[in-house]
């Protein structure tokens, strides 16, 4: 059995101390590094990036005469077998992508074209995304989250779903959530549907669906077709998991029934409800996962102590803490003011750690990037590449902070050729050196075009 995350494997995180509540032994950090500090060792002469360059021209002909075979997936080493995912909202727009700024990053009074003096651009959250705001359909964004969390030792997504229907921004989320598949696959990532049944009450009211059971039938079947389908959709014990966040209007066992009669019984998923919910869908529930909530710790300590006992699936839920941007955005009228600090990523290592225990049967990480609420773990102007590091130390890979320095490299080598298609070919070839995990190479490449293109 693997313990909590100790110091014997420690690398170097963007923090000071953390003493960790749950085990044995404090996680001690040595030093902090700025994100100017990464990688500065990462220099290479003319000469040398010269020759990589003329290299990959003869490898980019070789590819395209079918000579170099492109390898499937990125098979990441993990000292831990603890499966670990992170929940995942697909839902921003940016101006530079989509032409416009998403309610994500304005929700009522923010306005992203407003630029401080930092550089930074006015967006309805306490944090700011490393990458400043981006777009959920952007490719390199694709690349650039996936390659972090693979980095991390992440072992696939939990995507927040609204349904099938093109109704508010539900089509775009859903849209959205369908451009990650592709790279996912390419990765060897898995992902699941997190369904949200309000959208059924939704599709109800602008006269798309009969009754509120025929509107989630629908969403029900286009999950089994589209993403069931997937070589990399989300099992336990070779059963697909499908979660529900509530239910909180199909509330009782036989709306369910219902539901679930337009799957094939052989595609019947493992079906998670939030924690205490499981008694609104009856049978149908097969396990329950924890959220954050104000009593924090107490939560788990009740979850992990009941739910096992009833040979349910169970969850870990871990997570960096709370401060919502609702109230301050005009979202909300104070129902989210209160908040779990982050305390320096203690809150962070507290949660894991709990869900280390053998009664987990996987983790989801709450969130990648929800940065209305503040539980996002993406890197951040405020902590860096913090919580990617305690991962790491967690899953016990062997990658280091200047791995992920490369990743954010070449999403800004990306950026910063657009429309350029021989940086663009190279920079594919990058992006397969980093997914063949040789990761000195990629950041050759990366450095070749940033120098000569």
């Amino acid at each position: 059995m693997y313990g909590p995350i100790r110091k014997t494997r420690l690398l170097p995180v963007i923090m000071t101390m953390i003493f960790l509540a749950c085990s044995e032994e404090p996680l001690r950090v040595v030093k902090e590094l700025s994100v100017e500090e990464i990688g500065a060792d990462s220099v290479y002469s003319e000469a040398e990036l010269q020759s990589v360059l003329d290299e990959e021209l003869r490898f980019l002909e070789l590819e395209k005469q079918g000579r170099i075979v492109d390898i499937s997936g990125m098979n990441v080493i993990k000292e831990n077998p603890k499966k670990v995912y992170v929940h995942y909202m697909p839902w921003f727009q940016s101006k530079d992508y989509d032409g416009y700024w998403g309610q994500h990053w304005t929700m009522t009074n923010q306005n992203p074209d407003i630029i401080d003096v930092n550089g930074k651009r006015q967006i309805a959250s306490y944090y700011y995304p490393l990458i400043g705001p981006y777009s959920s359909s952007d490719p390199d964004l694709h690349e650039y989250h996936f390659l972090m969390m693979k980095l991390a030792g992440v072992d696939g997504v939990i995507f927040d779903w609204y349904g099938s229907r093109d109704l508010y921004d539900y089509g775009l989320i859903k849209q959205s959530t369908e451009t990650f598949i592709a790279v996912m696959e390419d990765l060897g990532m898995d992902f699941s549907i997190m369904y949200e049944d309000r959208v059924a009450v939704h599709a109800v009211d602008q006269q798309l669906a009969d009754s509120v059971i025929q509107a989630a039938q629908q969403d029900f079947t286009y999950i089994d077709q589209t993403y069931f389908t997937s070589p990399r959709y989300l099992k336990h014990e070779n059963n697909n998991v499908l979660f529900v966040f509530g239910p909180e209007h199909i509330t009782t066992e036989a709306e369910w029934n219902q539901v679930f009669s337009v799957l094939p019984v052989q595609n019947r998923p493992d079906f998670l409800t939030l924690w205490a919910a499981k008694d609104r869908v009856g049978p149908n529930a097969t396990g329950e996962f924890l959220w954050v909530a104000p009593d924090h710790l107490l939560a788990h300590q009740h979850y992990y102590s009941i739910y096992p006992q009833n040979n349910m699936v169970t969850v870990g839920s871990s997570y960096p803490g709370f401060h919502s941007f609702y109230t301050a955005g005009g979202w909300s009228d104070g129902a989210h003011e209160w908040t779990i600090p982050k305390d320096s990523g203690q809150t962070f290592v507290e949660t894991l750690n709990y869900t280390h225990q053998e009664i987990a049967d996987f983790i989801q990480v709450i969130t990648w990037n929800d940065f209305g609420e503040g539980t996002m773990i993406e890197p951040t102007e405020e902590f860096g590449f913090r919580y990617l590091q305690l991962i790491q130390e967690y899953t016990g890979v062997a990658y280091t902070l200047n791995d992920l320095q490369v990743t954010l490299d070449l999403y800004h080598s990306r950026k910063n050729h657009q429309g350029n298609a021989m940086a663009q070919a190279l920079l594919d070839r990058s992006y397969k050196y980093l997914k063949d995990q040789n990761l000195s190479r990629g950041s050759k490449v990366i450095a070749v075009v940033d120098r000569f293109f």
